[in-house]
């Protein structure tokens, strides 16, 4: 069961994230919430030793994170 909940997950979070980012209900400074510290790490990630992981697995664990936070803020962010 548990595993079929991440699998759930992992398949509908590219298309979660891309709602938000798109919706007209999200704010700016919200949406940049997920893009500033995501491009900053693909683009600079020898000045952030401190998150020592993928630029893939950083993403990844970022966009589940956003997700979630903004649709309890947004609702389903429509």
């Amino acid at each position: 069961m548990a595993r079929r909940s991440w699998t759930t997950l992992w398949r509908h979070l590219p298309s979660r994230v891309w709602h938000i980012l798109r919706s007209e209900h999200v704010t700016l400074r919200d949406k940049l919430l997920f893009i500033v510290p995501v491009a900053l790490y693909w683009v600079l990630p020898d000045f952030m030793p401190f998150l020592p992981i993928d630029d893939a697995a950083f993403t990844a664990i970022m966009a589940s994170w956003y997700a979630g936070r903004m649709e309890r803020k947004y609702g389903s962010a429509n």
